[in-house]
């Protein structure tokens, strides 16, 4: 096992959850709740849309009963995230799962600062939506707890009605019913000799960066291009800057001045699966990647997703060394063979 692969894995895994979370919050704070909720719909519709079914034919829940299978892709799939999450079955129709604390999405204190419309945003646009998915209109979600309304997890039951729902009913909520007993012993469990540590830590990373693959094109599409770069790019450049030298210290990235940030740039490139290169060039270094892993087959992109991405690298550079400047000088998304940055003074 590589374990310079195993670090890139975790560095990415980690930037990337904490620019879903951060970004989040900024839309709360400067879009306010109700353009926060819509991001959150959009996003976790489009989620679901890209990885239901994939998922379940990856996890071998093809063949179950819908409820049964929308537990446990839910469990499993949130499980291999890192994200605290529980599982109950109690008939083919109906299913619990439960999102436990800490809340992998709302990271650390940023559970204060989540509405509970919010919240609710992630289930009609995911758990709700997973009958119409399966083509089963009777199976809906129905949600008993919110974290964000003070309360131990997020927590609810896909269950199968005896009648096709309309498109409010699919998700209800009912804070006055009680969940059974979870049994540990009882959750689903994925073969170890298919996940060996390598696999799984690529799956933590997948898993963080797919959130912001699907992110970035809908702040573009809620905002617009010119709002959404902005409220994109403010919350890279925060989290860039937060967040540096714990992910340097992750890459084991020591290096100062110029190199240490053509290494640092390097080394997490290729943790998210990305081709990279460094050169020297009239006394400027130059870092190349020369693919895209995160929109990879993602189309049309706007340019804005380019402008919000880059605000990463923007923000750790600030913290890096504040005298250095990055510039673009090749893009990829426009249509060069490569994104091009020149590190200089």
């Amino acid at each position: 096992m590589d374990s310079t692969t195993i670090r890139g894995y975790r560095a990415a895994e980690n930037l990337y959850h904490r620019y879903l979370t951060g970004t989040i919050l900024r839309a709360v704070m400067t879009r306010g709740a109700a353009d926060a909720t819509e991001l959150v719909f959009r996003l976790f519709r489009r989620q679901q849309q890209a990885t239901l079914l994939p998922g379940l034919e990856k996890l071998g829940l093809l063949g179950l009963p819908d409820a049964v299978a929308c537990g446990q892709y839910h469990y499993l799939s949130n499980y291999l995230g890192n994200v605290g999450v529980e599982y109950a079955y109690e008939s083919d129709r109906k299913t619990w799962v439960r999102y436990l604390p800490p809340r992998w999405i709302w990271d650390g204190t940023a559970i204060c600062g989540i509405p509970t419309d919010v919240s609710r945003a992630m289930m009609r646009g995911w758990h709700a939506h997973n009958g119409v998915t399966l083509g089963n209109p009777r199976l809906g979600f129905v949600c008993t707890m919110q974290t964000t309304d003070g309360q131990p997890g997020l927590e609810g039951y896909f269950y199968e009605y005896d009648h096709d729902l309309a498109p409010e009913e699919r998700l209800r909520f009912a804070p006055e019913e009680v969940s059974p007993v979870f049994d540990l012993d009882a959750m689903p469990t994925l073969d170890a000799s298919d996940w060996p540590e390598e696999r799984v830590r690529k799956a933590l990373r997948n898993y963080a960066m797919q959130y912001v693959r699907n992110l970035l094109p809908e702040i573009v599409r809620v905002f617009g291009p010119l709002e959404g770069a902005n409220l994109g790019r403010s919350a890279a450049r925060l989290i860039g800057m937060q967040y540096y030298r714990e992910t340097a210290e992750m890459l084991g990235v020591t290096q100062t001045g110029p190199s240490g940030f053509a290494a640092f740039m390097t080394a997490l490139g290729a943790g998210q699966g990305d081709e990279m290169s460094t050169e020297e060039a009239g006394g400027t270094l130059v870092v190349r990647q020369h693919t895209w892993k995160l929109m990879r087959r993602v189309a049309p992109l706007d340019d804005a997703v380019f402008e919000a991405w880059n605000g990463l690298w923007e923000g750790a550079l600030a913290v890096h060394d504040r005298s250095l400047h990055l510039a673009v000088t090749r893009r990829l998304d426009r249509g060069d063979n490569c994104f091009e940055w020149r590190l200089g003074r």
